[in-house]
């Protein structure tokens, strides 16, 4: 999901030092969303999402793939890393000419949606261009907000603890699905005990987190229209953040700040960390240890507030070209090839053609997939809460201070207070 700070951390990983673009959008795209035709009926539309070189490499097998199946439609390509994908993007929705088809995250779905830039794909499944049949756990469900449907999920992903599985074998800790926030304290404080290192690299700006902790105690993070929780909430999660920290439980943040964009994990200034599942894969790559997945701890022993996440596909309201941009949609989530190509750089494949096709035989990819099979056979998976108008804006806000509280600039009082006057400012715009 992809999806808020999952999404970000990822597009900082992925795209350090990353292209800015594969093919480029140009100077020269057309007006009222880009997408041109020629005379002998072929039409080119405009693709763009955030990531890097590796998932730029991918993409661009797959739209090969569909122009072979399509050769009527041509597609230009355009990439960013996340946080610049969205200032381009913003750039282009504001002066009529965003791409006419981009990779979206759920929270971002009411606010275009109140700009009148997303387009409604109802019309196009209606019309059998596209179908939202055959996706797993729920998820096509996934893309919808208040009756429309603004985006079609390419693949899910959900919060896990990943650990260090050497460091909790020698602490001597075995998670299990049903463990509380108690027995998590008191396994932090063994790792620190038993290898020296701190339990956990903090919990400051984890936002998708903090927002499982509330749908555990009955809230949310984000209701329909707003926050779900009081300031007094926050006060006690930044505070028991902080005081972990002090009790060495939690990693040092000057530290942490000091390894990016290495991960404290992978650092082994940690010996777990909160994350998206499929990031697993990230402190294989950057760590000399071997890591799993854990379960989220529960308040009740029961509820872990779960969902899938996931990343999605969005549709310009201003496309020329909305049945050949309804077909690369269906294209990229159905088609089995796709995803032999892709694997789970966007997280595990949204529909069960997709899922099938792709059975991972590395040890971290069949991880990732049993860690999701394991959530549906627990039956812990709720729906996700939906996002309102500046939920991107808190989410950010959310980090930037939980950071900035970590490193000993703002007091918990005065981080609760500036969060709540920024959410304030951008749910009310």
């Amino acid at each position: 999901m992809q999806q808020g700070k999952g999404v970000e951390r990822r597009a900082v990983l992925k795209a350090a030092g990353a292209s800015l673009a594969v093919t480029g959008l140009g100077a020269t795209a057309t007006a009222c969303g880009g997408g041109s035709g020629s005379g002998d009926g072929t039409v080119t539309i405009r693709y763009a999402w955030w990531g890097a070189e590796d998932r730029a490499q991918r993409i661009n097998k797959t739209i090969d793939l569909f122009e072979k199946k399509y050769p009527k439609i041509k597609v230009k390509t355009d990439f960013q890393p996340y946080t610049d994908f969205w200032k381009k993007f913003n750039t282009q929705a504001s002066g009529g000419n965003p791409p006419d088809v981009f990779q979206n995250a759920v929270g971002f779905l009411r606010k275009y949606d109140a700009k009148n830039v997303l387009l409604d794909l109802h019309e196009q499944v209606k019309a059998g261009h596209l179908r939202m049949e055959g996706f797993r756990a729920g998820l096509e469900k996934f893309g919808e907000i208040d009756g429309k449907l603004l985006g079609v999920p390419v693949g899910s992903n959900s919060m896990a603890l990943v650990i260090d599985k050497p460091v909790y074998a020698r602490a001597g800790i075995n998670p299990e699905m049903g463990w509380t926030w108690d027995d998590f304290d008191e396994a932090m404080a063994r790792v620190r005990d038993r290898t020296g290192r701190a339990g956990d690299s903090g919990m400051y700006g984890v936002m998708y987190l903090y927002d499982l902790y509330l749908r555990q105690n009955g809230k949310a993070f984000f209701t329909e229209d707003g926050l779900g929780f009081t300031e007094g909430d926050l006060t006690r999660w930044w505070t028991k953040a902080e005081k972990g920290v002090r009790s060495g439980l939690f990693a040092d943040p000057k530290k942490v700040a000091q390894i990016k964009p290495k991960s404290a994990l992978s650092a082994e200034l940690a010996g777990s960390e909160f994350t998206w599942d499929n990031f697993t894969v990230r402190y294989t790559s950057e760590g000399r240890s071997e890591y799993g997945l854990a379960p989220i701890p529960t308040t009740d022993g029961k509820r872990t507030g779960q969902y899938l996440g996931s990343l999605m596909l969005s549709a310009s309201k201003r496309t020329q070209h909305p049945v050949e941009v309804a077909k690369f949609i269906d294209f990229m989530v159905h088609d089995p090839e796709v995803a032999t190509i892709m694997g789970y750089d966007r997280g595990v494949p949204a529909t069960m053609a997709q899922y099938e096709a792709y059975r991972p035989t590395d040890p971290v990819n069949k991880a990732i997939a049993a860690y999701e099979e394991s959530l549906v056979k627990a039956g812990v998976l709720e729906p996700i809460t939906p996002h309102p108008n500046g939920a991107d804006i808190c989410e950010a806000a959310f980090l930037r201070i939980g950071e900035e509280l970590g490193l000993g600039k703002r007091s918990v009082d005065e981080a609760v207070e500036q969060f709540f006057n920024e959410s304030k400012t951008a749910l009310s715009s």
